[in-house]
């Protein structure tokens, strides 16, 4: 009996009301549409379910991928032998916090929603956060930021499975949140449940205006009318990828379907075909090339998955 069938057996014993899909496209459920088949896509209803379903997957090598929008994700078109598990239909709870000034989102709730509800509770610090397209599970793993926000900033603590030891709740200096990175991208077995945020009490009109001007800012500057997994590439130290890109005169540098943006050179965006060989064969050239004429070399800040 192989991982799918003894999956399918246990799930039938013990977890009946799951939702699962066998062979579903991974381009349905990433922002850059593209992605071959998933062998299993589960669809938890609880945290108490995602975390029965991860611990079995792992022992009958199933090799889970946890994901929320799928918004950082380049998925190959043969697809995945393993087990994905997607938080956003079920692990999307959102309410006010034990304490003062304090949100608990699970780990498939939408940024924009996060907001939304900070704004009408009159607390302030996460407008930076209303256009990003993520879900607070992978936003908490790479610090997501932008326009000089980011979770460091406003995220109190978060409980996660750490498959050694079960659940545990780490506070915000165990979370270890740096540049694009944090525990999790130390540990990518571990799984975020839901996350405490600590705002600030803030005049909800002022709120609401900054978060407008921060998306019209994104909508003249950012390719959004395209797929594409946002930034393609970490800011390298003294410098901007886009600009670094730009400079080598890349922009609209097209292989198969996949083309550098030519509105944001950081961006890497699909123009309706484009393949995970595409994608990643472009991304390999611009590296080369900026390398070549200004001896940085870029780091994908797209995750890649195998």
């Amino acid at each position: 009996m192989d991982w799918a069938e003894e999956l399918d057996k246990w799930a039938t014993d013990y977890l009946p009301d799951l939702a699962m899909k066998t062979d579903e496209a991974m381009s349905r459920h990433t922002s850059f549409h593209i992605g071959g088949p998933a062998r299993r896509m589960a669809f938890p209803r609880s945290g108490e379910q995602a975390v029965l379903l991860t611990n079995f997957a792992k022992s009958c090598g199933a090799r889970p991928l946890v994901m929320g929008n799928g918004t950082n994700l380049l998925v190959p078109d043969e697809g995945l032998d393993r087990l994905v598990i997607d938080t956003t239909a079920g692990l999307n709870r959102l309410e006010l916090g034990v304490g003062e000034n304090e949100l608990k989102a699970e780990a498939g709730t939408s940024l924009a929603r996060l907001a939304d509800l900070a704004q009408k509770q009159s607390l302030t610090g996460l407008e930076f956060a209303h256009g990003i397209p993520g879900t607070v599970g992978g936003a908490l793993c790479m610090n997501a930021g932008a326009y000089g926000g980011e979770m460091k900033q406003v995220v109190a603590g978060a409980a996660l499975l750490n498959p050694e030891e079960g659940v545990k709740y780490l506070s915000a200096e165990e979370l270890d949140l740096g540049y694009r990175r944090s525990v999790l991208t130390d540990h990518p077995d571990w799984v975020v449940l839901y996350a405490v945020f600590r705002l600030t009490p803030g005049d909800p009109v002022q709120i609401r205006a900054r978060m407008n001007d921060l998306k019209a800012r994104r909508k003249a500057s950012q390719p959004l009318e395209l797929p594409s997994a946002g930034s393609t590439f970490k800011r390298p130290v003294g410098a901007y990828a886009g600009t670094l890109i730009d400079q080598c005169g890349l922009k609209g540098l097209q292989v198969g379907g996949a083309q550098v943006s030519e509105k944001h050179a950081g961006f890497v965006v699909n123009r309706g075909n484009a393949t995970f060989a595409d994608v990643t064969e472009l991304i390999r050239q611009i590296q080369q090339r900026v390398e070549e004429l200004s001896g940085i070399r870029l780091e994908p800040e797209v995750k890649i998955v195998r």
